[in-house]
């Protein structure tokens, strides 16, 4: 059995201006000690599939309308925010990806980290201090014994999502959801931290969904990937099956844009046009207006159905029914 199994999930914000179907009709599993990866444009729903799972979606605009989260073979879409205490922090932990946001200026970093310790451990207060200094040693925080009396004003933005890392790790939970948490970071700096969250990872063997729109990010540290565009998962399979021969013809221009060290090319591949507002999707696949490879069934009225391209690789195209 999949430690997190998302069943047909919908997820929708009901405005003023009409219904954003930001999430609608995903499904996907996650493995223990497996990594998917959750790519796609800005806006496609990637970040509220992760707000669904720990069930913080904004209210009242937001909400889950269909589906199930099985969470270690139990429903958690249907938990309220009290009992999914239980949950958060403890066994699924969720990085930010803008540590300012997430970090409480007036409180000290030790006392942020201890936070969640103190919440779900049975510790007393030197205990929980020890915990705190090995967790930021874990993260490679120097000098953790000084540092943990510091505010978050007084350190990097890439030691702030060092700290936001050693939260989500300070309870050893089974699921860590990472929302673009290297956005942040220069390049130096984001190679260290995805280094860094593979090492502890691999050691702790930990499920992770990481979302991000860098297709290099995914090569590098996950193990699948599910590719989104407009609340719908187009493609989903193993990382190098995608890569070597990708289906979908959105998953194929997205790898094309990517610039490569082992290929010269004179110029990137972009995707035309804009994605579609949530709130009126054009009939059939959501990404035929932009399609350079559509026939007539991709303006017809129903979205294309799953096809299974090999026992762990699968595409919603009509040019493959």
């Amino acid at each position: 059995m999949a430690l997190l199994e998302v069943r047909d999930l919908k997820a929708y914000f009901f405005t003023t201006g009409g219904i954003v179907k930001a999430v609608d009709g995903v499904s996907f599993e996650i493995d223990r000690g497996e990594v998917l990866g959750l790519a796609g444009e800005s806006g496609c729903g990637k970040t509220t599939i992760g707000h669904c799972i720990v069930n913080l979606l904004p209210k009242p605009a937001g909400r889950i309308v269909h589906g199930q989260i099985m969470f270690d073979g139990v429903d958690i879409a249907t938990k309220s925010q009290i009992e999914m205490q239980e949950y958060r922090g403890a066994r699924i932990a969720m990085v930010v990806q803008d540590p300012m946001s997430s970090l409480d200026p007036l409180f000290t970093i030790g006392s942020q980290i201890s936070e969640a310790i103190l919440s779900h451990k049975h510790m007393d207060q030197k205990q929980v201090l020890e915990t705190v200094v090995e967790l930021m040693e874990k993260v490679s925080i120097p000098a953790p014994r000084e540092r943990i009396k510091e505010y978050p004003h007084q350190f990097s933005g890439g030691m702030r999502q060092r700290v936001v890392g050693a939260i989500a790790l300070s309870c050893s939970p089974d699921l860590i959801i990472a929302d673009e948490p290297t956005t942040s970071l220069d390049v130096t700096i984001q190679a260290q931290y995805l280094a860094l969250l593979r090492s502890i990872q691999e050691t702790e063997g930990m499920a992770m969904l990481f979302i991000t729109h860098d297709l290099g990010i995914i090569a590098y540290l996950c193990t699948d990937l599910a590719v989104m565009y407009a609340g719908k998962i187009v493609e989903i399979g193993e990382v190098k099956d995608i890569y070597n021969g990708p289906a979908h013809p959105y998953t194929q221009a997205l790898i094309n844009s990517v610039s490569r060290v082992d290929m010269r090319v004179e110029r990137l591949c972009g995707i035309g046009g804009a994605p579609p507002s949530l709130i009126n999707l054009p009939p059939g696949c959501s990404f035929a207006p932009r399609c350079t490879q559509k026939i007539r069934l991709c303006e017809a009225e129903e979205f294309p159905p799953t096809v299974n391209i090999s026992p762990r690789h699968q595409v919603r195209c009509w040019r493959y029914v």
